[in-house]
């Protein structure tokens, strides 16, 4: 390797590490501020495109819709697995309500991030929690359901961790 080519990665070694550097402190800074910071930590560092705080709840929103798509297709599984009619009944009212959150409430919340239209964002994640609490109090009653429970629960954590990332930017 010749001496200006070593200079050159070493240059863009200097550049590149600190603003990784400033990434994870603004990640930290943020997720400090949130209710769930382990979630919020371990989230963004593996789903890190966001350079700024908006960046970073569109990392939380975009997940949130990843995995709200995860739980709805698994409901739909479990609707063919289950041969009990009220474990059927109780899943496909669950479907019922992560249907809009898929296909409406949050890739219309990460459209609102994305024109800054935090208020309706913050609605649209809250939104999201709120079907999520519903299908848990529609199948809190059966242990075969516990896997659904969990990815419920997650949907809701997520959610007030995307929304306190929202009101900060609120707060400007």
């Amino acid at each position: 390797m010749n001496t200006h080519s070593l200079k050159l990665l070493l240059i863009l070694l200097t550049i590149t590490f600190p603003s990784t550097q400033c990434d994870d402190d603004l990640v930290d800074q943020i997720c400090k501020k949130t209710p769930f910071y382990d979630l919020c930590i371990s989230t963004l560092k593996s789903n890190s495109n966001g350079k700024d705080v908006k960046g970073l709840a569109g990392v939380m929103a975009d997940t949130m819709l990843s995995d709200a798509t995860d739980t709805l297709s698994y409901i739909r599984a479990e609707i063919n697995r289950t041969p009990d009619p009220k474990i059927e009944r109780a899943l496909a009212y669950c479907a019922e309500l992560y249907i809009p959150v898929v296909k409406y409430n949050l890739p219309q919340a990460i459209d609102a991030l994305s024109k800054g239209q935090f208020d309706f964002a913050a609605d649209g994640i809250s939104d999201a929690a709120k079907e999520a609490d519903s299908c848990e109090k529609m199948i809190s009653w059966s242990q075969e359901l516990a896997a659904l429970s969990d990815r419920n629960k997650l949907i809701h954590s997520l959610s007030d961790v995307a929304v306190a990332i929202v009101k900060i930017l609120l707060k400007g």
